[in-house]
């Protein structure tokens, strides 16, 4: 970075392509949760590893349940200069990608595209861990990286566990396809275990594994914490060591994943 908690140019632009979405969406943005490696600099900030906490890309949850017909979202992220340029679910404007993901048990039918009613199949895809986002979230107020551009939305924030089940489910998914995982995201797990209060955290996993329709990912999401984070030679673990590899110790960070997974697995009961 150039200087002290100045962002590179590309997460400056990222900012602003969420924001674009952001107003694009209108009336439809009480439908949306931030997810993903945005969501998480929300909640912890630079925190206390060396790695950039930033991201390219945006991720958004979609509740489909309180989506409008009107206006159409592909219309209207054409309108407004987005390209959907991975089918289903990838739109991007100057090489930045905002992905549109919808919790699986509420896509519907089919095996990829979310049912979006008039809004068709190809806008958003399923994504298995994301039910819990639209269960725990706060209100947010978010503005640009640029002091130039004054927007500012208050806009649905997944929580700390909510982001902690998705991240979990994400590894899982790609456990036995390692091209497909990206390393970043053992340690953006390591982020939200070091920034959350064990107790708390605990407890809100504990009634997420409750509610109806986070129930099943959340339970599952505690087998995954255990299997890939809980010994220092997890799959989760080696992924937050090799993404910090050259700015933190990389012992020091296998022993932390597996010393904050089991603490948060005693109190998660």
């Amino acid at each position: 970075m150039p200087g002290a908690n100045v962002p590179e140019p590309e997460y400056v632009a990222a900012r602003r392509v969420l924001l674009d979405a952001y107003e694009a969406l209108g009336v439809h943005r009480k439908a949306v949760v931030l997810v993903g490696a945005q969501a998480i600099y929300l909640h912890v900030g630079e925190g206390d590893l060396a790695v950039s906490p930033y991201t390219t890309d945006g991720d958004l949850a979609l509740d489909p349940r309180e989506l409008e017909d009107n206006p159409e979202l592909n219309a209207t992220l054409e309108a407004a200069g987005f390209e959907l340029t991975i089918r289903p679910g990838t739109w991007t404007m100057t090489d930045v990608h905002i992905d549109f993901m919808v919790p699986t048990s509420l896509g519907g039918g089919g095996r990829r595209g979310a049912r979006l009613g008039v809004h068709g199949t190809e806008f958003a895809r399923k994504a298995t861990g994301l039910e819990a986002a639209v269960v725990d979230y706060t209100l947010v107020r978010v503005g640009a990286l640029d002091p130039a551009d004054t927007r500012m939305f208050d806009v649905r924030v997944a929580g700390v566990a909510a982001l902690l089940v998705a991240k979990l489910h994400k590894i899982d998914e790609r456990k036995d396809t390692p091209d497909r995982l990206q390393d970043k995201d053992g340690l953006d797990v390591l982020r939200l275990l070091r920034f959350a209060e064990t107790a708390h955290l605990a407890g809100t996993l504990v009634a997420l594994a409750e509610h109806a329709i986070a129930r099943d990912v959340t339970r599952q999401a505690r087998g995954f914490l255990q299997e890939h984070f809980s010994h220092r030679e997890g799959i989760g673990a080696q992924m937050a060591v090799r993404a910090s590899i050259g700015l933190e110790d990389s012992a020091a960070i296998a022993i932390s994943c597996e010393a904050l997974a089991r603490r948060l697995l005693t109190a998660w009961t």
